[in-house]
Formats: C-alpha cells, structure tokens, sequence
C-alpha cells in the first residue's frame, strides 16, 4: 500500500489520496469478499421505541424498563422499531502509545485506514458518522453528517493534520504530540455520552492503553448504544525480541528504562502482564455489553476486517445479548 513519494510510512497521503487508495486496495476488496452486505461489520441500529413486552432470558438486560419492572413486579423491556439510517461515532486515539511498530505500518497508520474504511462504509451507504479524536485530552469533535466530505474530515483529523494546522500548542508538524500526562480513556467516552442525544453505534479504535478508571464510562455508554471496540496491537508489544540490553521508552510519560530482553525471567513477567492486561480488557468489555476485536499492524486490512465481521455474525446468532472479545 506503500508508495515512495508517500513518505515512508504513508503520513504524506493527503485524505482524499488515502481515501482513493483504500477504496482501491480495500474496499473494493471487502465488497467481493462480503458481497456488499456490511450488515455483520457494521451491525449498528438507529432504533424508536415502539412496545413493552416481558422480559427473555435472551433478551439485552441494557433494554429492561426498570420503572415498568419495578411497578409490574416482572421484568420488561422495550421493544424498537429499527429505522434505515445509522449514527455512528468513531473515537480515535491518537496518543503517544499508537505511535508503535513497524515503520511502514505503526499502531497509528492502521488506526487512520481502519477509521476511514469504517467512516466510508457507512457514509456511502447514507449514514450520518462523526468521530471524536483524543491524547491526553480531547483534540477534536466532528458533529455527526453524511457524505464523502465529511469521511475526508474524520481521515484529516484521525491523522493529526487539523491540530498541527491549527497551532496547537503541543502538536508537531506532523501532529504528533510529545509525551505528556498519560492518556485517560474516560475523557471521550464521557463526552461522547453527552454528545450522542439518540442510540448510536459507538466504534472505539484505539491500544485501550490508558490510566485506570475508564471502564466505568465504558459502560455508561454500553446502557445506551451499541459499542464496539478495535484494538489495534502489535505483536512487540507483548514478546520482545532477545536483543540484549536495550533503552525502552513509555510513550505517555516518556520515561526511560535499561532492560535485559535475555532476561527469561523478565520476558515471563512481561507475558504475565500482557496477560493480566488482556484479561482486565476483556472484562471491561463484557461488562459494557460491548464487543472486543483486535486488529494486527502484521495482518492484512480486507483479513482482519472480515475476520471481525464473521465474528461478529457468529456472536450475534449464538447469543444476540453477549459481546464478543476476538
């Protein structure tokens, strides 16, 4: 996907050169492999109240009328009318930990072609999409609107270029930002819960590396929209090299440490905290209602996302009420 007067690592793509690129080389791809139905990769439902009826065991608990319960004795929930058009919102990380990987293709250039590929799928089939852009704070918000103007946008913002353009004060001319106060997670999940007014599908595409505490605002959108959750991750993260001694650096805090990557015992503890740290996100989906999938910077974009599109689809036959965590 690389071309040389591209930059090596893409970043020279304006949007709609990125764009045009991945409706080539991608999306063009997904429509033969999925036959034009995204409804299993972008299964989000704009939804009006219509009825109560008593509550399923397979039923969301996230749609029980706790106020008809509490009055009927019974559990109830509330039935909805499934409308033709989505609202989606895409939350992007664009912290320090994204800028991680291969040169060619870091943490932060896979998020870039996934949120375009996600924003264009919806907007060309006439949905209204929007996206809130975050580091250590929230960097930009997009209303939600249709069309191909507004997709570039979303890939102007997602790849930096709008806080460099504007000055910001922390922002590099390439709109990566230095390390500072570690990312809080919570912060655009909690702005978003006050910006979505009606049931959204909520695309969160980020590492989830962030300071304790966000989970909770996780769920609060869980309650009310269907939330779906794109790890991107690189293999190194989790299994480094023996290399020998080595200087690693934290990419939020910038703090710098002298490792020995020979070391077995200190490769096990890494294993054992990667480990912990998947099942702590795991956890936090399932107790969203939220469905977790990973995207590799090694494996093929038009893969990755069918592969999370059978997932999903499997998900939702075997148990509509559960999240998935793939």
């Amino acid at each position: 996907m690389n071309d040389p007067a591209d930059g090596v690592d893409g970043s020279a793509l304006t949007p709609e050169r990125l764009l045009r690129r991945l409706e080539w080389t991608v999306i063009r791809r997904l429509d033969g492999r999925l036959q034009g139905d995204y409804r299993t990769l972008l299964r989000g439902h704009g939804i009006e109240f219509t009825d109560l009826r008593e509550y399923v065991p397979t039923d969301e608990s996230r749609y029980i009328d706790w106020n008809v319960t509490a009055r009927m004795d019974t559990p109830y929930v509330r039935q909805f009318l499934e409308e033709r058009d989505v609202t989606a919102w895409l939350v992007l990380d664009r912290s320090p930990s994204m800028d991680f990987g291969p040169v060619q293709r870091r943490k932060d250039r896979v998020l870039v072609e996934v949120a375009a590929t996600m924003a264009q799928l919806l907007a060309r089939a006439g949905n209204r999409v929007g996206a809130i852009c975050f580091d250590h704070r929230v960097r930009e918000r997009i209303p939600p609107a249709h069309g191909r103007r507004q997709v570039l946008r979303i890939i102007s913002s997602a790849q930096g270029r709008t806080a460099a353009m504007r000055g910001a004060p922390d922002a590099s001319p390439d709109g990566a930002h230095p390390a500072g106060p570690g990312t809080d997670l919570a912060v655009p999940l909690l702005q978003l819960a006050n910006l979505a007014r009606r049931r959204s599908l909520v695309l969160v595409i980020s590492d989830f590396i962030s300071t304790p505490g966000w989970e909770r605002a996780l769920s609060g959108l869980g309650r009310r929209h269907e939330v779906v959750m794109l790890r991107i991750t690189d293999p190194r993260e989790f299994d480094l090299p023996a290399v020998g001694m080595v200087y690693v650096e934290d990419p939020e805090t910038g703090e710098q440490l002298l490792i020995d990557t020979d070391d077995a015992q200190f490769r096990a503890r890494l294993a054992a905290v990667a480990a912990e740290r998947e099942e702590a996100l795991r956890a936090a989906a399932a107790s969203a209602g939220a469905e977790l999938y990973s995207v590799s910077t090694e494996e093929d974009l038009v893969s990755a996302l069918v592969r999370v599109a059978a997932l999903r689809a499997r998900t939702a036959r075997a148990n509509p009420a559960a999240g998935g965590a793939r």
